[in-house]
C-alpha cells in the first residue's frame, strides 16, 4: 500500500526470476507467454493477454525515483492527517458499516485499521494510479533490477484476465502493478481477495466492499492477531532506560509499568509491547503491540507505517498525540555526516543517504549507551558533536 513505496511483495526477500531478464523487448515477451503456456494456460488466452503489452519508460522513471520518508514523524503525520481525511473516513466507516461489521466479525480487523490505509493509499479509491498495470509489471519483469519480484506478478494477472478480473488494455493503478482502493498486487489478489459485495468478481477498483473485505483478508493472512490492539499513545517519566525502546525489543504489561510507562488513557494493554518514541524521549511516545508489526508487510517505511497506525486510533475517536517537546533532530546533510561516522566504527547502516532508517536507529542507540548518553534512538546534533 501506500502510493506504490511499498508492498506486500516488496516487503519479502527477493526470489530468482522465472525467465532471463532484459534483451530484446519481443523477444521477453515470448519468453513469458512461453512461461505461462508451459505451467498450464490456453495459448489463445496467452496470446490474447500479451497481446497489447508495451514497455513503459514512465514505470522505470517512477521506480528509479522513488521518494524517501525524511520528515519527521511529527511532520508527516501532521502533513497526511486532515480533519477533512478523518471526517470522510468516519462516513465512509459509517457508509460501509455492515462490510466493517463482516470484517470485525470474520477477520478480526478494525474498522479504523482499513479506513487508515484506504485514506492514505487512493484517498477513499479518489487516486489509484494511471500506470497501465500489465505494461509496469512487463516492464519491472524485463528490467533486471527486480525481475524476480514482478514476473509472478505477471502470471498472477494473467490468472485474473482468466477470470474476468483484469483487463490488459484497461486495468490501471500504481507504477509497481498495485490496483485498486487499496492497492493490491495481482498476485495478493489472486491469494487474498473476496468478493465483498456478492457480484461474482473481485474488483478492487470499483467496489468498496471488495477493497476492504480483500484487504482484511490480506492482513489475515499476513499473522494480523484478530481484536487485538495495534497501537496506543503512552506517557513515559522523565528519567527510564531508553534502551528499552525500540520495535526490535518488547516487555510486558507489569514490565513496562515497572519502568513507569503509563497509558495516556485507561491502561496498558495485556500483550507484550514495544515502546516507540519517534522522535526521542522527549517526543511523542507510543506503545506498540504485535499486530504493528504486521505494518511493516505492507510497508517498510518506520514514519508511514507509525503514521498509519496512529490513524487507525484517530479514525476510532483517539485523542490528538501529544507531541511534546522532542530535541531538534538534524537535517538530511547531518544525518549522512552521522551515518558515515557510524558507518566508520562498523556499523551497517546501509546506504548513506540521510534517511534514519532501522539499521541507523540501532546504531545511534548502541553509540547513546556506549557514550552514557539517553539511549532513545533519536539523533541529535550533540550525538554528532560527540561522534
Amino acid at each position: 500500500m501506500g502510493a506504490s513505496i511499498g508492498t506486500s511483495a516488496q516487503a519479502q526477500s527477493i526470489p530468482a526470476p522465472l525467465v532471463e531478464c532484459g534483451g530484446s523487448w519481443s523477444s521477453f515477451v515470448g519468453k513469458m507467454k512461453d512461461l505461462a503456456i508451459a505451467q498450464g494456460h490456453d495459448a489463445g488466452t496467452v496470446d490474447a493477454f500479451f497481446a497489447s503489452a508495451s514497455q513503459d519508460s514512465r514505470t522505470l522513471s517512477a521506480d528509479r525515483g522513488q521518494g524517501f520518508f525524511t520528515k519527521t514523524f511529527i511532520d508527516f503525520s501532521r502533513s497526511l492527517i486532515s480533519q477533512g481525511r478523518i471526517d470522510n473516513g468516519v462516513a465512509n466507516m459509517r457508509k460501509y458499516a455492515s462490510t466493517f461489521d463482516r470484517i470485525e466479525q470474520t477477520y478480526g480487523v478494525s474498522r479504523g485499521v482499513l479506513t487508515a490505509f484506504w485514506a492514505f493509499e487512493t484517498d477513499y479509491g479518489a487516486f489509484q494510479g494511471d500506470f497501465n498495470t500489465l505494461n509496469s509489471l512487463m516492464t519491472l519483469s524485463h528490467d533486471c533490477r527486480r525481475p524476480g519480484l514482478f514476473q509472478p506478478q505477471v502470471l498472477a494477472a494473467l490468472e485474473l484476465y482468466e477470470h474476468g478480473d483484469f483487463d490488459p488494455r484497461g486495468t490501471t493503478g500504481a507504477w509497481a502493478g498495485e490496483i485498486g482502493m487499496v492497492q493490491m498486487l495481482p498476485r495478493d489478489i489472486i491469494e487474498s481477495g473476496v468478493d465483498g459485495d456478492g457480484d461474482g468478481h473481485v474488483l478492487l477498483k470499483t467496489s468498496a466492499p471488495d477493497a476492504l473485505m480483500s484487504g482484511a483478508h490480506m492482513l489475515s493472512n499476513l499473522g494480523w492477531r484478530a481484536g487485538e490492539p495495534w497501537l496506543e499513545e503512552v506517557t513515559v517519566p522523565a528519567e527510564m532506560d531508553w534502551s528499552k525502546s525500540g520495535v526490535e525489543r518488547s516487555f510486558s504489561k507489569p514490565e513496562w509499568e515497572a519502568m513507569g510507562v503509563q497509558a495516556r488513557d485507561g491502561s496498558l494493554a495485556d500483550l507484550p509491547g514495544s515502546l516507540i518514541l519517534p522522535q526521542g524521549r522527549k517526543g511523542p511516545a507510543f506503545m506498540a503491540y504485535p499486530n504493528f508489526q504486521v505494518y511493516f508487510h505492507w510497508n517498510q517505511s518506520y514514519t508511514y507505517v507509525l503514521t498509519a497506525a496512529y490513524f487507525a486510533t484517530r479514525l476510532e475517536g483517539g485523542p490528538v498525540y501529544n507531541a511534546g517537546n522532542p530535541e531538534p533532530g538534524l537535517d538530511q546533510n547531518g544525518m549522512k555526516a552521522l551515518q558515515q561516522k557510524l558507518q566508520a566504527k562498523g556499523y551497517d547502516v546501509g546506504k548513506i543517504d540521510g534517511i534514519l532508517g532501522a539499521g541507523t536507529r540501532a546504531a545511534v542507540q548502541a553509540e547513546q549507551a556506549r557514550l552514557g548518553l539517553p539511549a532513545d534512538a533519536w539523533p541529535t546534533a550533540g550525538l554528532l558533536n560527540r561522534l
